[in-house]
């Protein structure tokens, strides 16, 4: 009895060792929801207390968060860790094609640990590659433990466990506890996996929803930078928009909350807004549509209830008009940070907008506010994963922000990546959406304009001096183009306006032509029958245009067209 007390209370310590290793691994492996930081970790908790090297073999698809449909096929080193570094194991990133016969293949094959108590004897490790099972020999590596890593059904990869310090072999306690390590890591890599993927299928969607490429504008020259977060996509987003008369929309926008569901939200939005600004709406306007339209969404996907709710709170949004003619931006904004001004000598100011409830609250009002933007401003939007972190305070990044701004020599391009590299966090927790927008005044003598009494006589002698001023610019060709479409909407608003009118014609990069009454009543184009009087006039317009449309003004509306310079 004395005899045998020993060997109890040996085992008794190596009983509690395992268990202590095991409760170890429960808190440390998966940590993270990184596939190649989880197999890591297994490493670091096997050594050196069960093994003194561990390597972890995966296939290429469940790096990149896929299932492998022959994990024998592509298996890629990927971890190789140890009580030195010297040991010449396979390096981190190279393929590994075993045979059959290794001690690997075959638990792979089998799905169940295959021991090796003596390397030496190994016949199937040997022969992969003798030459490099002779240097890991030299090391005094002699056992191993080859174990499947298996979760949910799936075969994940192998981990390979080798003892060289200790000259006892592996038994089966040790190899039934390399299984249990094993198993844990392979759920926290599988977790890991499938959250690569939904993150990767979730940027992929963000980045095909985002603008692929911004027009070339005369109004603006515009930069921009996404930089989605590192833990789960956001609901970030920005657009340019080409209005009528030389106008331009500028839009960013944050969607609250991560993942498939805020990129899907965050492209219905911006889908949304692109088809309001074609409207021409006011921003205030376009804000209270898109509030409208989140707060359906929200009650569509997420039910009634707060019980039913599947996660779209709401979003914020600024959205601003700049018109180059006169200098003039537009802006509203619906709970989203300032947009900040540099003037031209380098002077930075956050803009004082009202802040507007953010999206899908419902019901509230929004406000607009009008900038005199002197010429080479810059206007810089931003989302706030920019200026908003859990390890600093928003006051002291806005000012931050104003501090890298402050500069006038460069151009958007350069002041986006000056304000990234400055400000973006190393390992972003939100989405970050810039937007840097140049702006231009539109040249005076590309501009001309004629008010009109409301008097059906005086319509040739508009088109007379539509005739001169176009002879000026060198668009002779245009004339009877221009004089046709000014005929006709010119004498819709003398028939069926309102004072005041006016016309105006822009020389661009189209030639513009714009009727402005003080009626809020629109034509619409529609077939005349041959027996009609009228209903051809829009019909004529919009066969000469190359695009045409109303948008509506605080004093009545515009009935625009626009032509080609090489339409003649």
């Amino acid at each position: 009895m004395l005899v045998g007390e020993p060997e109890v209370g040996r085992y008794a310590v190596a009983a509690r060792r395992r268990l202590e290793l095991l409760a170890e691994a429960s808190t440390r492996i998966g940590t993270t929801l990184d596939v190649s930081r989880t197999a890591w970790e297994l490493a670091e908790v096997a050594v050196p207390r069960l093994a003194d090297f561990v390597t972890v073999d995966l296939p290429e698809g469940v790096l990149r968060g896929e299932e492998a449909a022959a994990p024998a096929a592509d298996l890629y080193r990927t971890v190789v860790h140890g009580i030195r570094e010297d040991c010449p194991f396979y390096p981190v990133g190279q393929r590994v094609e075993l045979r059959p016969e290794t001690p690997h293949m075959r638990c792979l094959a089998s799905g169940e640990a295959v021991l090796e108590p003596d390397l030496t004897a190994a016949a199937g490790w040997i022969v992969q590659n003798p030459e490099h099972a002779r240097r890991i020999l030299a090391q005094q590596v002699h056992s191993l433990i080859a174990v499947p890593l298996l979760a949910r059904g799936k075969l994940l990869g192998i981990a390979g466990f080798y003892r060289s310090e200790d000259p006892a072999p592996y038994g089966e306690d040790d190899s039934r506890l390399a299984q249990e390590l094993a198993a844990r890591a392979a759920l926290c890599i599988d977790n890991a996996r499938q959250y690569t993927r939904e993150h990767t299928l979730a940027l992929a969607l963000q980045r095909s929803l985002l603008p692929r490429g911004l027009p070339e504008l005369g109004a603006v020259e515009v930069a921009h930078r996404y930089l989605p977060a590192e833990s789960g996509v956001g609901g970030d987003w920005f657009d340019v928009i080409p209005l009528s008369g030389t106008r331009v929309a500028l839009l960013v926008g944050d969607v609250v909350g991560h993942g498939l569901l805020a990129a899907a939200t965050m492209g219905r939005l911006r889908t949304a807004a692109r088809n309001f600004a074609e409207l021409e709406l006011a921003p205030d306007e376009l804000l209270t549509h898109l509030d409208n339209l989140l707060v359906r969404l929200d009650r569509e996907e997420g039910g009634d209830t707060a019980e039913d709710s599947s996660g779209i709170v709401g979003a914020t949004c600024l959205y601003a008009v700049y018109d180059p003619t006169t200098r003039q931006c537009t802006m509203a904004r619906a709970g989203h940070p300032p947009p900040a001004l540099v003037h031209p000598d380098g002077s930075v100011r956050l803009l004082d907008l009202p802040a507007g409830p953010p999206l899908g609250l419902g019901g509230l009002p929004f406000e607009t506010a009008e900038v005199e933007l002197p010429e080479d401003s810059t206007l810089v939007l931003y989302t706030d994963g920019l200026v908003e972190d859990r390890e600093r305070d928003i006051e002291a990044a806005l000012e931050q922000l104003q501090t890298e701004l402050a500069r006038a020599d460069r151009n958007p391009e350069d002041t986006c990546q000056a304000v990234i590299e400055a400000m973006a966090p190393e390992h972003p927790t939100d989405d970050i959406a810039l937007l840097v927008a140049r702006t231009h005044g539109h040249p005076a003598d590309r501009i001309a304009s004629w008010d009109v009494p409301a008097d059906p006589a005086r319509v040739a002698d508009v088109r007379a001096a539509v005739t001169r001023q176009l002879a000026d610019w060198g668009l002779e060709d245009l004339a009877f183009a221009a004089e046709l479409m000014l005929s006709e909407l010119l004498t819709n608003a003398v028939r069926y306006g309102g004072e005041p009118i006016q016309v105006r014609l822009i020389h661009d990069r189209t030639l513009i032509c714009e009727v402005a009454d003080g009626s809020s009543t629109a034509p619409h184009l529609r077939r005349a029958a041959s027996t009609d009087e009228g209903g051809r006039g829009l019909f004529l317009v919009a066969q000469l245009a190359q695009s045409w449309g109303t948008r509506y003004t605080p004093r009545g509306k515009v009935i625009w067209a626009e032509c080609a310079l090489d339409a003649a």
